[in-house]
C-alpha cells in the first residue's frame, strides 16, 4: 500500500498528459503509436492496462476501435474521462495491473501495458503483471510492454545532475556494472534489456520488436522543443529509422517490447 500511495501522490502532482504533448514527449508517443498501428486490424478489441490520462487509449478509440482501459490513480481517471469524446467506444475502470480477475481469459486482440512496469519493484510483481496481461490476450494477439531504461538514467541523472556522491544514490549504484537498484521512494523501476529478457523467459510469446521509443531525445529536449515543423518531422523520421538498432537502443529513456502470443 505504501508503494501505491507513493505512485498516486506522484501522478496527482505531475502533468503526464502535458508531457506526452510536448515536442520532446511526442517522440515517445509517435514511436509507440506507429508500432501499435502496424498491428491493429479491423474489428480488434483493445485493452490498455495502466492507461494514465488516456493519451494512447483515446488515440486508438478515435481510429474506430473498441478500447477498454484500466487505471490505478483516480486523478488520472478523472482526466481520462474529461478527455473522452462522444464518438469514442471507450471505457475506463479503476484497477491494478496485478489483478485483472474481472476480465475473462483471452478477451482482447491487443493489450497495452505501457505504464505499470515502471512501478513494480519486485520480480514477482513484474512477472504477475506480464502474466495477467497475457492471460487476457487472445492467442495470436499482440502485447505491447513499456519499460524505463537504466543507462539513460545513469548518464542524465547520476552524472548529468552530479548525484554520484549523494544519498540514496550512493547505495543504489553498483559502480562496477552501473546497474541501478530501484526503490519505491524513487518511483521508477529501471531496466536493461537483459533484465527484460529474464522476465520473459518461459512465457508463450514471440518477440517481434524491441524498440527505443525516444532514443536520444531526452538528452537534448530543449533542442527538440525548439525545432521548426520541418526539422521536427525529419527528426521523427530519424528516430523511427534507428529505434530498433541494437547498437543504439540502450541509450533510450523508454523501451517498447512487442510480442505475439503463441
Amino acid at each position: 500500500m505504501e508503494v501505491e500511495n507513493l505512485i498516486k501522490s506522484y501522478y496527482e502532482s505531475y502533468d503526464e498528459d502535458g508531457r506526452l504533448r510536448s515536442k520532446h514527449g511526442m517522440v515517445e508517443f509517435v514511436t509507440t503509436i506507429t508500432y501499435i498501428d502496424k498491428y491493429l486490424k479491423n474489428g480488434d478489441k483493445v485493452l490498455e492496462i495502466g492507461a494514465g490520462t488516456g493519451r494512447y487509449s483515446h488515440a486508438i478509440a478515435q481510429k474506430g476501435f473498441v478500447v477498454d482501459a484500466v487505471e490505478l490513480v483516480e486523478h488520472n481517471i478523472d482526466i481520462f474521462k474529461r478527455n473522452t469524446v462522444a464518438s469514442e467506444r471507450i471505457s475506463i475502470r479503476q484497477g491494478n495491473a496485478l489483478n485483472l480477475s474481472f476480465i475473462e481469459n483471452e478477451t482482447y486482440d491487443v493489450t497495452l501495458l505501457l505504464g505499470p512496469m515502471y512501478h513494480l519493484f519486485t520480480v514477482e510483481e513484474q512477472k504477475k503483471a506480464l502474466y495477467e496481461a497475457l492471460r487476457v490476450t487472445r492467442r495470436g494477439g499482440m502485447l505491447f510492454v513499456s519499460y524505463c531504461g537504466n543507462d539513460a538514467t545513469v548518464v542524465q541523472f547520476l552524472f548529468g545532475k552530479h548525484m554520484t556522491k549523494t544519498e540514496p544514490y550512493v547505495e543504489l549504484t553498483d559502480t562496477d556494472t552501473f546497474k541501478l537498484n530501484s526503490i519505491p521512494q524513487e518511483i521508477f523501476v529501471l531496466y536493461r534489456k537483459s533484465d527484460i529478457d529474464e522476465l520473459m523467459e518461459g512465457l508463450s510469446v514471440e518477440r517481434l520488436h524491441f524498440v527505443g521509443t525516444d532514443m536520444a531525445t531526452n538528452y537534448m529536449r530543449e533542442v527538440v522543443d525548439e525545432m521548426d515543423d520541418e526539422e521536427y518531422a525529419l527528426y521523427l523520421k530519424y528516430v523511427l529509422a534507428t529505434c530498433e538498432r541494437q547498437d543504439l537502443v540502450g541509450m533510450s529513456n523508454h523501451f517498447l517490447d512487442i510480442y505475439k502470443k503463441k
